[in-house]
Order: C-alpha cells, then sequence, then structure tokens
C-alpha cells in the first residue's frame, strides 16, 4: 500500500494504526502542546503575573488597613481610658474646688458675723459712753444749780442779817428743795 492510501485510510480511522495517529498527528499535537506551553508562558508572563502582582498589592493593603485599624483601636481604647482618668481627675478637682469655697464661705460667714458682733460691741460702748456722758453733765447742771442755789441763799443770809437759827432753818429748807439725792451723787 501506498502512503497515500495510508493517509486515506487513517483519515477513515480504518487503517493500520491505532485510533488513527500517524506522525503527522503526534507532531501537529506536539507542536500544539508547544504553541501553548509558549502561549501559557507567555500569558503567564504577561497576565497572570501582573494580576498575581495586583492581588498581592491588594492583599498587602488589606493587611496594612487591617494592622493600621488594630493599632487605631488600641489608641483609641488607650485614649478612652486616659480621658476617662483626666475626666476622674477633673471631678475630683471639681469637688475639691467646692469643698475649698465652701469652707472660705464659712470662713467668710464666721468673719461677717465677728464683724458683726464687733460693730455691735462699739456702738453699745459708744452708747454708754454717751450715758454717762449724758450723765456727767446732768451732774454738771445740777452742781450748778446748786451754785445758783447756794448763791441765792448766801444772798438772802446776808440780806436779811439773821440769826443763827433763821440760817439753820433756811439751809434745812434749802437742803429739802434740792433733795437727798443730789448730795449724795
Amino acid at each position: 500500500m501506498s502512503s497515500v492510501i495510508r493517509v486515506a485510510l487513517a483519515g477513515d480511522g480504518l487503517g493500520d494504526y491505532i485510533f488513527g495517529l500517524d506522525p503527522q498527528l503526534i507532531v501537529d499535537s506536539v507542536i500544539t502542546l508547544l504553541a501553548m506551553f509558549v502561549l501559557f508562558l507567555m500569558l503567564t508572563y504577561l497576565l497572570f503575573n501582573p494580576a498575581r502582582n495586583m492581588l498581592e498589592k491588594r492583599q498587602e493593603h488589606i493587611r496594612e488597613q487591617l494592622d493600621t485599624a488594630a493599632k487605631e483601636k488600641e489608641d483609641a481604647i488607650a485614649f478612652k481610658s486616659e480621658y476617662d482618668a483626666k475626666l476622674k481627675a477633673v471631678d475630683k478637682e471639681a469637688e475639691e474646688i467646692l469643698s475649698e469655697t465652701r469652707k472660705k464661705a464659712m470662713k467668710k460667714e464666721s468673719d461677717i458675723v465677728n464683724e458683726a458682733k464687733e460693730e455691735a460691741a462699739r456702738i453699745l460702748d459708744r452708747a454708754n459712753h454717751e450715758v454717762e456722758l449724758e450723765k456727767s453733765k446732768v451732774k454738771d447742771d445740777v452742781k450748778k444749780e446748786i451754785i445758783s442755789v447756794a448763791s441765792v441763799m448766801a444772798g438772802k443770809i446776808v440780806a436779811s442779817s439773821l440769826d443763827e437759827n433763821k440760817q439753820s432753818q433756811l439751809i434745812a429748807d434749802t437742803l429739802k428743795e434740792m433733795g437727798d439725792e443730789t448730795w449724795l451723787n
């Protein structure tokens, strides 16, 4: 059989070859596989590697964002605890200020009360002093009255040139008019 017939028989699937495999088909298959392998390498270099690099960069970016988020969460927790501590310190400081203000107010109140008591004591002392001055003035007035009465009496005695009984009677009457309290003060 000739080679033309063999090719025809191989093409029909009825020839000497198993499954119609002839050397040309094997060569074509090898070339196709080789072309597919080269195409795969080119696609890997041109498409898959950039896509893989992009995915790796995206994963790295996501990982960085997760790390940043975790760090920010830790910072937020630390900031919150610091804020709570400061808030407690502010509350304590406000309580201390209120306490100090209350103490100052109580001291101011006691100072005002003491000043009022001192002022009342000064007013009372001044009133007592004025009363004493008034008493002294009244005493001086009484003494002047006594002197004027004595002058009048002396004038009467001299004018009447009375005897001793009459003079004693005149002094007793004058003393009776003035009262015993005047001489006792």
